[in-house]
């Protein structure tokens, strides 16, 4: 077992397989150490905020616009240039830093490669660390695979790399400083910026992240402060730094601008994160008699709220000069069926489609085998141009109201709720073996999905509108009749992983619990 030299007061729990030590080198864990002492207590803070906030919603309060924050909104402010190498986004892959993965996403044709520690990456000590190791190497394209025969290495034109860290509810408990957790987020971050930012500009691009689950605009100061301070320790110019959020919360929506304006100097635009904007929907609310959502199959891009969110985030960013990224499509090719294939990505193409003529600059895919589909829909509307920032959308107004009309409500079916247990179980099974990004049914699931199968069937059984179309409510009894059910369908599916029995129980436990978790990774992580 290799040992460490570590900081004054940081501890590291995890083992320290062959290559780590490559990562976890002394300067890169002080930078780390000196960040979690910066910033700790103002995360911390900012997620005490968040609890209160849940608890006024809890109790009726409705989001809307801030007041105090009407001058930035109005104000005739612009984000600071782009560089070049994200001019250009018409196309973007995600997907986990495993290496195989990377490799794939990188060769894919995309314009740019979101690379995620975060929720389609299961938070294993192992793949933590090995995800630096793969990013380093495929950064310095001496990245490679030899597997089931087969060779993987960088083609000669690869994607532009944005690395997703944790988000603030995240810690990382393998390592602490001061005898507490350090945040995922900075992990990710602290560890990627001091082996990779000099290599990155050397190479004609430069350190760009996306910023996941934020709540506020205070939220976005302190990543904009972290920003800041890690740029001076590593002596690169300010600026350098370029950031994109993804909008996947309900009350970020409302503080857009003001994100926005709080990265000003290292923004690279907003992204309409859906998976996640519909639990955080849910989530809000779920105490509200009235609020209920329609199977999650209905709940598309062209519901009321989805189409308000995704109207005012467009015209937001093209109004700050800021990049407009459309969320995922999480179909996947289906080869053993050409039908049922050709309905899947007629439905991605209308998606891709909606996005281009809306003004969007680029979109998601979840799998290779949908980069050129959604790149012939974006250069059907865009044809040479990178991008489309022009396109001002002056037209569009969304009010709060807008953004609150929670609809459809129907139909809730027993197959949507079966479904939601199906895969709730399935991708839980595989989150707790490790892998974070899973093929379910034909979609490409990551902890998002999950955390909506589990909050949707908790919200049903708890409002008056949760009743099946054949006019049954939804009860936890129900529930608790069907997991073993869905459990026996998923391991037909997969084998008789002990870790799916598990899956069942915590399924089962907050579906039906009297309280609500508020992310189901968070007690789960205390298990890998």
């Amino acid at each position: 077992m290799t040992q460490l030299t570590l900081p004054a007061g940081m501890e590291i729990n995890g083992a320290i397989e062959a290559g780590y030590a490559e990562i976890l080198t002394p300067d890169a864990l002080a930078l780390v150490a000196k960040l979690s002492r910066a910033f700790e207590a103002r995360r911390q803070e900012l997620l005490a905020v968040r609890v209160e906030r849940a608890k006024r919603l809890d109790a009726g309060e409705r989001p809307d616009f801030l007041p105090e924050t009407a001058h930035i909104r109005n104000g005739d402010w612009k984000i600071a240039p782009i560089p070049q190498a994200l001019e250009c986004r018409r196309v973007e892959i995600t997907g986990p830093v495993e290496r195989k993965m990377v490799i794939n996403a990188f060769n894919s044709g995309a314009d740019s490669y979101m690379t995620d520690f975060e929720d389609s990456n299961s938070p294993v000590w192992d793949n933590q660390i090995t995800g630096q190791i793969n990013l380093r190497d495929a950064i310095r394209k001496t990245i490679s695979l030899e597997q089931n025969g087969k060779s993987y290495k960088l083609n000669d034109k690869v994607a532009t790399l944005v690395v997703r860290p944790r988000g603030w509810h995240l810690d990382e408990k393998h390592v602490l400083v001061d005898g507490k957790r350090v945040s995922g987020g900075i992990f990710d971050f602290g560890l990627f910026m001091f082996h990779n930012a000099k290599e990155q500009l050397a190479r004609g691009a430069g350190p760009y992240f996306y910023l996941p689950k934020m709540e506020s605009h205070l939220e976005a100061r302190l990543w904009n402060d972290i920003f800041v301070m890690t740029q001076n320790e590593l002596g690169l110019p300010q600026g350098t730094i370029k950031a994109t959020v993804l909008i996947e919360t309900i009350l970020a929506a409302f503080e857009m601008d003001e994100i926005l304006y709080e990265l000003r100097e290292h923004s690279s635009g907003l992204n309409a994160g859906r998976w996640d904007y519909i639990f955080s929907c849910i989530k809000k609310f779920k105490l509200d008699k009235d609020f209920c959502l329609a199977d999650r199959a209905k709940v598309t891009m062209t519901a009321p709220f989805m189409r308000s969110y995704a109207l005012l985030l467009l015209k937001t960013c093209h109004k700050r000069n800021a990049p407009a990224i459309g969320g995922m499509a999480a179909l996947i090719p289906i080869k053993n069926d050409p039908e049922k294939n050709e309905i899947a990505m007629g439905g991605v193409r209308t998606d891709k489609a909606r996005d281009a003529t809306d003004g969007y600059d680029g979109g998601w895919v979840a799998h290779p085998g949908l980069v050129e589909l959604a790149m012939t829909e974006f250069k059907k509307v865009l044809g040479d141009k990178p991008n489309q920032i022009g396109k001002q959308r002056e037209d569009v107004s969304v009010s709060a109201a807008d953004l609150l009309d929670f609809k459809p409500e129907a139909p809730i079916t027993e197959a949507g709720l079966r479904y939601n247990i199906n895969v709730g179980i399935h991708y839980l099974g595989a989150w707790l073996a490790g892998n974070g990004c899973v093929p379910i049914h034909n979609l490409m699931e990551d902890a998002a999905t999950a955390e909506i199968s589990r909050a949707q069937v908790w919200q049903w059984i708890r409002s008056a509108k949760g009743v099946l179309e054949d006019g049954k409510k939804v009860t936890a009894e129900m529930v608790v009749a069907m997991i073993p059910e869905e459990l026996a369908k998923v391991k037909a599916l997969v084998g008789d992983g002990a870790t799916y029995d598990r899956a069942a129980r915590i399924f089962e436990e907050m579906s039906t619990s009297a309280s609500f978790a508020e992310f189901l990774t968070l007690p789960l992580y205390e298990e890998i």
